[in-house]
């Protein structure tokens, strides 16, 4: 009879799908579930998942199996040669059409002496003080008090914990009132993500039957700054280069050596600088090879509601990389970034000396239209044309008398990068459900700066990805103080619940 009453208040009917919930119902089901939200919140980030720790890893795999097992979810680990992933799984009678879910449960390392806060792990909830400083206020005062901009502060708030409590939280409400999608669901679970997911691929390949959906639907990273509905229709793929030069076998008195031993400090600066030109653009012949835009591609990138003086304020950039016009624009290149740079000692440790080595680690950001092998190949003709012999393990004597400059470079591929079209049937569908939880097109993402490993589901099982990202832009995640704004948290239970109860057909 409750259920009857509620159905009947709302003027819907939800059982056959004949009427799906409006913006109004789900926001009453939200308002309803949303608390107990919080406390699957609190308890998933209470257990600590960084990928390099297998204990830590174990224990949130178990929390996931139980919380879907005890909804009653199938759940099975898909072994690989490191990290299982886990696939849960709930069927629909009559379904037609099945949608795979992913998210990732592990989080970036944590360096609790930079934490504003007694335990990353322990979420704690906070407002902004007039001075702009975020400070703890009793978690009891959601009982009496709602803020949207208040925020939880905890190790993998927003990426990527917060998004599951939410997706469970929406099951939840939707569950107690009898609603269930049209449509079969399953959710991959990745539990190395931050560390590249480097089993992933492999998995996807072995485990295609068991994975095989009609589309599939990542819940990870963050909404436009705009901190509007979003959705992203692709990510950038990524790979890795690490370069060592070589100075003398053994690092040498700046005085006694100086002016005769070459330092690989300036070597290796040398060589990177010669990489880019003044304005920021990759200066290696051929590297933006293949990326043009037509005129609706280029309406697509000017319709993202930017406001790059605001970026560029928050940066503290008076000056950007001309890669692109835009910054959407320039994220639909693939990048050369030094992610790193080292050789011999700073600070207190500091001493006159001339280096043996200097090393950079670099980092490519892909798009569709670049081929990470095809831009190695270009970055090793022109290292060679800058007088370098390239090696792949530390040089030999003979190598060192043979050679003036030697590089040792190693490269890696983590994963490609992916994009789906904006009109697809995907797109289409994800538009109204979108539209009708918050009344508006969302703002669409052609492709994201950022890279998930979404490209080996998509080239295995052969279809659609698309991104619905939820938590705030300014969530400070890979970094100390992460955090999740009390309204996107209400906003991501709404926007999954539209999503579970638009008829897919």
């Amino acid at each position: 009879m409750k259920k009857y009453s509620f159905l009947l208040a709302l003027g819907l009917g939800f059982q056959s799908f004949a009427q799906t919930p409006d913006q109004s119902a789900l926001e009453q089901l939200t308002d309803k579930q949303w608390q107990k939200g919080l406390e699957l919140l609190k308890e998933i980030v209470s257990i600590p998942n960084d990928a390099f720790y297998p204990e830590q890893v174990e224990n949130n795999i178990q929390w996931c199996e139980e919380q879907f097992q005890k909804r009653g979810w199938t759940s099975e680990r898909l072994e690989t040669d490191g990290t299982p992933l886990l696939l849960v799984g709930k069927t629909q009678a009559k379904a037609e059409k099945t949608a795979l879910f992913y998210f990732h449960v592990d989080g970036q390392a944590v360096d609790r002496s930079k934490w504003n806060q007694p335990d990353p792990y322990t979420a704690v909830l906070k407002s902004q003080s007039t001075n702009g400083n975020w400070e703890i206020i009793p978690m009891e005062k959601l009982n009496s008090e709602y803020n949207p901009d208040w925020r939880i502060f905890a190790r993998s708030s927003s990426d990527d914990k917060g998004p599951i409590a939410m997706f469970l939280t929406g099951w939840d409400a939707l569950t107690e009132e009898g609603i269930s999608p049209n449509y079969n669901v399953k959710i991959i679970l990745d539990f190395e993500e931050e560390q590249g997911s480097p089993q992933l691929p492999a998995a996807v390949v072995k485990y295609k039957e068991k994975l095989a959906a009609d589309l599939m639907l990542i819940m990870d990273g963050p909404r436009h700054t705009s901190n509007e509905p979003t959705l992203s229709y692709g990510a950038r793929g990524i790979s890795e280069m690490i370069l060592t030069t070589y100075g003398p076998k053994v690092p040498q008195h700046s005085g006694h050596y100086g002016n005769y031993a070459p330092n690989p400090g300036f070597l290796l600066a040398q060589l990177l600088a010669s990489m880019k030109d003044e304005n920021g653009r990759v200066s290696i012949p051929g590297y933006y090879d293949g990326i043009e835009f037509t005129d609706s591609e280029k309406a697509i990138l000017d319709a993202v509601p930017d406001d790059e003086d605001a970026i560029k304020k928050r940066l503290g950039l008076g000056r950007t990389d001309q890669v692109g016009q835009s910054y959407q624009e320039s994220i639909q290149y693939p990048s050369l970034n030094i992610r790193g740079m080292a050789s011999a000692w700073v600070g207190p440790e500091a001493r006159t000396i001339i280096p043996a080595t200097a090393m950079a680690e670099l980092d490519v950001r892909l798009v569709p239209e670049s081929d990470p092998n095809r831009l190695f190949s270009l970055i090793e003709d022109h290292i060679r044309k800058q007088g370098f012999h390239i090696v792949t393990e530390d040089p030999t004597d003979e190598e060192r008398m043979r050679y003036p400059k030697i590089v040792k470079m190693h490269k890696s591929i983590s994963y490609q990068a992916f994009r789906t079209s904006m009109d697809s049937e995907a797109g289409v569908w994800l538009r109204k459900a979108m539209n009708r939880a918050f009344g508006k097109d969302p703002v669409q993402i052609r492709i994201s700066g950022g890279s998930i490993p979404i490209s080996p589901f998509v080239d295995a099982l052969g279809i659609p990805a698309v991104t619905i990202p939820t938590v705030n832009a300014d969530n400070n995640q890979h970094s100390p103080n992460e955090n999740l704004r009390l309204g996107n948290y209400k906003e991501g239970i709404l926007t999954i619940m539209s999503v579970l109860t638009e008829p897919l057909n």
